[in-house]
C-alpha cells in the first residue's frame, strides 16, 4: 500500500497541474520586443552612446556602492520575502517588495528617456500555498531586432528562514538574495542609457527557494515561444566576502576568511559546453576591457561544476533548455544552508540579515554584505552584456590540425569580416592563449606538440569586440607527426584532467576513435598506495567522452586515475588535489 501510495504521488508531482502554467506578461510591449515584433526607432536614444570602451568604462564609474547599499537596505525592511508571504501590506511581504522593485525600475527608465519596457512575468503554480505569483521584469529593446539576439540578467528577490515556508519569521535574504537583486536593479539603472544592438532582459525572479520556480517559468515561455536567447548571467550569493564555518564547496578556506577580490563563474560541462564558454567569454571581456584601469582588480575564477556541491540556481532551468547559462557567486559564503540543530551560520536563516549595530545608536553600522564588491561584481556582469549585446555573429565553422608544435587553422566564414580570435585550451577550465588574425580567414598559431589541444573561434568587429565563441573541438595530431608510444594511433586515449592541480572538482576525459565491444566501463580513481577511492561508471562513445570526479574540499595530495573497461586498465594518468 506504501510503495503503491508513493507511485500515485510520484505521478500527481509529475503532471502537469503542478508545474507553471498561464504564463502572462503584463506588459504588453515588452512581449513585442521580446519577440521581435517592434520597431528601434520607438526606443531609440535621443543621443546614441554605442562605443565599447566608453561604455566600458562608463560602467565600471557609474556602478555605484551607494545605489547598491540604499537597494539592499530597503530590501533588508520588507522584513520576509518568502515565495508565499503577504501580497497586500505596504511595508512587509513579497507583494510590496515587488511593488518596490518594479517602481525602481520605472524610475531608471524615466531618467532614461523611457527605453526600459517595464512590467510582470506572471505565472501560475502553488508555492507555499500561494497559487499565482510574479518575476519583476525590464526588456532593453535592441537597435536591430533582426536576428533579435536576447539576453538575460537574473536573480532570484525571494527569501526563506529556516522552515521552507514560513512567512511570518525575519528573513532579510540579505545575501542570499538581495545582493543579487540589487546587482540586477543596478545594472537596469546603468545600461538603459546605451545603445546595443541585441535586447537586454532585467529580472527578478520568484520560488528559487523552493524549487528554481520563477526561473524556470521564464525558460518554459523562452522555449516555447523561440525566444533567441543567446546568454543568460545569473546572480546570486554575491555581495558576501565572508566565510561561515560550513560552505558549500568549492568555497571557504576557514572560518571568518575574507575575500573581496574574487568571484566564482558555475557553468555547466567541459569540453564543447556553451555554458563554459559564456564563463570563459565573461572573463575574457573583463581582463580585456578593464583590468588594467580598475582600482581594485578582481580574479575571475572559473569553476568546474556547475554550482556548489549539493546546491542549484536559477541558470540551470535555462541550461537545461538549450540556452547558454551560467552563475556568479561570491568567493566565500556564510553556510551551507544545512539547516540542524549545530548550524549557526547565516545563509538560509533568520540571521541572513543587513549587519549589526556595534556602537548601540540604532543603526547598523557593520554590514554582512561588501557594497564595494558588489560593485565590482556588477562591472563584470555589466560589461561582458555590453559586448555580448554588440551582437557580433559567431564564424560558421573551422578546421584545424597541428604539426608538430604549430596549429594550422581555417575559418569558415561566408561574411569575411577580417578579423578573429582564435582561443586554445589544454588542462585548464581557461583559455591558455587567445590569439588575433587579421586580414585572412587561415593562420598558423604555435601550440604545446603533445597533449590535448581544444581550439574554439570568435568574429571581431570593427570596434575590436568579439562575437561569443564557437563550439570547442579537439585538434588532432597529423597523420604524419611522429608520437611516441604510437599515441596517435590508439584507439582509446585517457587524457590528462582538467583543470590540474585543481581544488574540489575536475573533468576527466578520453577520445574514443572507434566504440569496441564491451560489456562495462569505469574510470577508477586510486590513491598512491593503490587503494581504491571511487569508481564512476561511463558510457563509451565516438569522440570526447568526459565524466566529473567530485573528491572534496579540503583535499591535497596526488591521485592516480585509469580508464578501466570490462576490468582492464586501458590508459592512467596522475592528477593532483591543491586546496
Amino acid at each position: 500500500m506504501y510503495k503503491l501510495t508513493l507511485l500515485l504521488l510520484l505521478c500527481l508531482l509529475a503532471s502537469p497541474f503542478f508545474a507553471q502554467t498561464n504564463f502572462v506578461i503584463t506588459n504588453a510591449l515588452a512581449e513585442d520586443v521580446l519577440k521581435g515584433n517592434y520597431t528601434p526607432s520607438d526606443y531609440a536614444a535621443s543621443t546614441v552612446i554605442d562605443d565599447p570602451a566608453v561604455i566600458a568604462a562608463e560602467i565600471s564609474a557609474r556602478i555605484s556602492p551607494d545605489s547598491l547599499r540604499s537597494y539592499i537596505t530597503r530590501l533588508s525592511a520588507f522584513g520576509n520575502r518568502n515565495t508565499g508571504s503577504d501580497t497586500v501590506s505596504a511595508t512587509w511581504g513579497i507583494g510590496a517588495a515587488r511593488r518596490w522593485v518594479l517602481s525602481q525600475l520605472e524610475a531608471s527608465s524615466a531618467a532614461n528617456e523611457g527605453r526600459l519596457q517595464t512590467g510582470y512575468f506572471q505565472f501560475d503554480r502553488t508555492i507555499c500555498a500561494v497559487g499565482q505569483h510574479r518575476n519583476i521584469m525590464a526588456v532593453l529593446p535592441g537597435a536591430d531586432p533582426d536576428p533579435n539576439g536576447v539576453l538575460l540578467v537574473e536573480a532570484h528577490i525571494d527569501s526563506r528562514c529556516e522552515v521552507l515556508c514560513d512567512t511570518s519569521c525575519l528573513a532579510e535574504g540579505v545575501e542570499d538574495n538581495a545582493s543579487g537583486t540589487a546587482l540586477v536593479m543596478d545594472l537596469a539603472r546603468v545600461l538603459s542609457r546605451y545603445t546595443f544592438k541585441n535586447t537586454i532582459v532585467f529580472m527578478v525572479v520568484i520560488g528559487e527557494e523552493q524549487g528554481l520556480y520563477g526561473a524556470e517559468a521564464f525558460a518554459i515561455y523562452c522555449k516555447d515561444n523561440n525566444i533567441p536567447l543567446r546568454a543568460v548571467l545569473n546572480n546570486d550569493v554575491v555581495g558576501g566576502v565572508v566565510c561561515g564555518h560550513t560552505s558549500s564547496p568549492p568555497s571557504c578556506p576557514g572560518y571568518n576568511d575574507i575575500d573581496s577580490t574574487s568571484v566564482r563563474l558555475f557553468s555547466s560541462g567541459s569540453f564543447n559546453s556553451a555554458h563554459k564558454q559564456l564563463a570563459r567569454y565573461i572573463k575574457l571581456e573583463y581582463k580585456e576591457n578593464l583590468l588594467s584601469t580598475e582600482a581594485v582588480p578582481m580574479l575571475v575564477r572559473i569553476m568546474s561544476p556547475e554550482d556548489r556541491t549539493g546546491r542549484g540556481g536559477d541558470h540551470i532551468p535555462f541550461r537545461s533548455r538549450g540556452f547558454a547559462a551560467m552563475r556568479f557567486t561570491a568567493a566565500n559564503e556564510h553556510g551551507d544552508a544545512g539547516i540542524d540543530a549545530n548550524y549557526d551560520d547565516r545563509q538560509h536563516s533568520t540571521r541572513d540579515v543587513l549587519g549589526v549595530d556595534t556602537d548601540n545608536d540604532g543603526a547598523v553600522d557593520s554590514f554582512f554584505v561588501q557594497f564595494n564588491y558588489l560593485a565590482r561584481n556588477a562591472v563584470i556582469n555589466g560589461n561582458a552584456l555590453a559586448m555580448a549585446a554588440r551582437g557580433v555573429p559567431t564564424p560558421a565553422d573551422f578546421t584545424g590540425i597541428r604539426s608538430g608544435s604549430t596549429l594550422l587553422l581555417e575559418i569558415d566564414d561566408p561574411d569575411t569580416l577580417g578579423v578573429y580570435r582564435v582561443a586554445l585550451r589544454t588542462t585548464t577550465n581557461d583559455w591558455d592563449t587567445v590569439f588575433t588574425l587579421s586580414g585572412s580567414t587561415s593562420g598558423v598559431f604555435p601550440c604545446n606538440p603533445t597533449g590535448t589541444l581544444i581550439v574554439s573561434v570568435a568574429r571581431v568587429d570593427s570596434a575590436g569586440i568579439e562575437s561569443l565563441f564557437s563550439i570547442e573541438k579537439v585538434v588532432q595530431i597529423s597523420a604524419t607527426e611522429e608520437v611516441s608510444g604510437q599515441e596517435a594511433e590508439k584507439p582509446i586515449r585517457l587524457f590528462q584532467n582538467r583543470p590540474n592541480p585543481f581544488d574540489e572538482a575536475t573533468w576527466i576525459s578520453f577520445w574514443v576513435n572507434e566504440v569496441p565491444n564491451y560489456r562495462t566501463a569505469l574510470i577508477r580513481v586510486i590513491d598512491m598506495s593503490g587503494k581504491i577511492i571511487q569508481e564512476l561508471p561511463v558510457e563509451l562513445k565516438q569522440g570526447m567522452n568526459e565524466v566529473m570526479y567530485t573528491h572534496g574540499y579540503g583535499v591535497r595530495g596526488a591521485f592516480q586515475y585509469a580508464l578501466m573497461i570490462d576490468g582492464e586498465a586501458v590508459d592512467a594518468r596522475k592528477m593532483v588535489f591543491a586546496n
